[in-house]
């Protein structure tokens, strides 16, 4: 098979291979999916403006997140169930990571627990949704302690699940030789079958708590010392409230566009959060990345790094732990190359005078 040569063409290959109903579980958005569009059309409202006759020869695209090195400013989103995308699923991720030399943050909803994914040693942070069992969250605190995980991402933007219609009509369920790894070994959850709704809907409305506040980020503090980020922050005054609360990270997010249609996208929301926080917390994005040039452009807005979501499950579904690993590839090029042309030997001087509002 020749090799896609951008994330689009790993995309249009993932359609085919992928069942009916995980290519719409992973590539739907929520009600008309406006924002999940915006998503991507964010980026074009703004035009590179690059510097010329720099030294450029030697290009470093390390960087330092909550003080740990990464290759390429890029993380791995926290998604569920990713053996839908392969047999191999959230190993795959971790091991395309790890030869990235970037971070990967391992779901609540994995389909490979928590200790699996550890064996693989990439950077790792652990995304948690609380649940109204706060013993059961607690347990799951303390197993990706245990296991060497790094920082916590507490998901913050889904009291409710937002309505996923493609899930709907489908009555989304995982196969039957699938299970909800992490949770399945504490109280043996499943993704429940249902008449007329999504499972994953129904899951979180008996599991999640929707009664979450900033006192349960209180609680959350008192039972571990790692790191927390929180994801899923759009506004200012949310991140002013965060970093009261200790918070060591934001990631600006509005879940891919599977949470609340109409949302702002994360790229116009990044700004006005790095103007409130930007010096005193790690700010990170996700949403829309397809092009090394979108990282560019997150980095010049004050993102200290971005997360990369869905095209990892494409690179997945089209040659497992190898095609996770050229979509990293392909971003890392990207990037290398909008540095360059940029006139950007090195991360630090990727800057806000690099982009134009587009008039387009």
């Amino acid at each position: 098979m020749t090799k896609p040569i951008n994330l689009f063409e790993y995309e249009a290959l993932a359609k085919q291979k992928l069942s009916s109903m995980a290519w719409a579980y992973y590539s739907s958005g929520s009600l008309d999916e406006a924002t999940l569009k915006d998503n991507r059309s964010a980026y074009e409202r703004y035009r590179l403006f690059p510097r010329v006759l720099i030294n450029v020869q030697k290009r470093n695209s390390n960087t330092l997140i909550l003080g740990q090195s990464l290759s390429i400013p890029v993380l791995i989103a926290p998604m569920a169930f990713q053996c839908l995308a392969h047999p191999d699923g959230e190993i795959a991720t971790a091991k395309s990571a790890q030869k990235a030399g970037i971070g990967m943050i391992l779901s609540t909803l994995s389909t490979k627990s928590i200790e699996d994914v550890a064996s693989i040693d990439p950077l790792r942070w652990f995304q948690l949704y609380i649940h109204k069992d706060r013993e059961l969250t607690k347990a799951l605190v303390k197993r990706a302690e245990k296991a060497g995980y790094s920082a916590l991402c507490l998901t913050v933007d889904t009291p409710l699940l937002g309505r996923r219609e493609a899930d709907v009509k489908n009555k989304f369920v995982l196969p039957k030789d699938l299970e909800l790894a992490n949770l399945r070994r504490l109280q043996n959850l499943k993704i429940p079958q249902t008449e007329n709704e999504s499972g994953l809907f129904a899951y979180f409305q008996q599991q999640i708590d929707p009664a979450l506040s900033w006192d349960d980020l209180t609680w959350l503090k008192q039972i571990t010392n790692l790191p927390i980020l929180l994801k899923g922050i759009l506004r200012p005054d949310d991140a002013i409230t965060a970093v009261q609360h200790g918070i060591n990270g934001i990631i600006v997010s509005n879940h891919g566009g599977r949470q609340l249609d109409g949302a702002i996208a994360a790229l116009d929301a990044l700004p006005d959060i790095v103007r409130a926080v930007g010096d005193k917390v790690d700010i990170l994005m996700d949403g829309g990345i397809r092009r090394g040039t979108d990282i560019f452009k997150a980095l010049a807005l004050g993102a200290k790094a971005v997360l990369v979501g869905r095209p990892i499950l494409w690179g997945l579904s089209v040659d497992g732990e190898a095609g996770a690993s050229h979509v990293l590839e392909l971003l890392t090029n990207e990037l290398d190359l909008a540095m360059a042309l940029s006139g950007c030997p090195k991360i630090s001087d990727i800057e806000s005078s690099h982009l134009k509002a587009s008039t387009f």
